[in-house]
């Protein structure tokens, strides 16, 4: 089925993703600053930041240690979740530009962005969040990391939620 190497293949491919939108996170932080924007609610970042990195070796560890053979169907399931989160959070991405962030930041006399994938739904980059935390240790029978950190990350997205819309809010 899905081979452990090819998993952690996977999951690291996914780890360089991330560094690269922490990167582009910040190049955007300093344009946002740049347009007098600032940074709200800054203590629950390392949180999260850990909760995220926690996630890949959990899932890695899980894979490794139990060598369980996950059925096709949650292989299919798991990719599925994946590739469905990975187009949630890059239409979020593209959609809000240079105002995408991975902390909460606020620009004031800037309108809320309503077109595009937010035309549709709010927060799409937590829903394909959520997918992936969800989905991914699926691909690789992973059943506990997929329980643990879909219940931490749903606390999580919870209060930043919060967080949002009380800073939007606020301006």
């Amino acid at each position: 089925m899905v081979s452990l190497w090819g998993f952690s293949v996977l999951v690291g491919l996914l780890a360089v993703q991330r560094l690269w939108e922490l990167n582009l996170s910040q190049r955007n932080e300093i344009l946002m600053r740049k347009q007098g924007g600032f940074e709200c609610f800054p203590d629950h970042y390392r949180v999260m930041v850990v909760l995220h990195i926690s996630w890949f070796a959990a899932m890695l560890a899980e894979a490794w240690y139990f060598k369980t053979s996950p059925t096709l169907w949650l292989v299919i399931v798991g990719i599925s979740g994946l590739v469905f989160g990975q187009a949630l959070r890059y239409l979020a991405i593209r959609t809000l530009a240079g105002r995408w962030s991975t902390r909460i930041y606020v620009v004031a006399d800037v309108p809320l962005i309503k077109h595009g994938i937010y035309r549709f739904m709010r927060h799409p980059n937590y829903w394909g969040v959520i997918l992936e935390i969800a989905c991914v240790p699926l691909i690789h029978a992973a059943y506990g990391t997929a329980l643990v950190w879909s219940l931490a990350n749903f606390v999580m997205i919870r209060y930043r939620i919060r967080l949002e819309e009380h800073a939007l809010k606020e301006i």
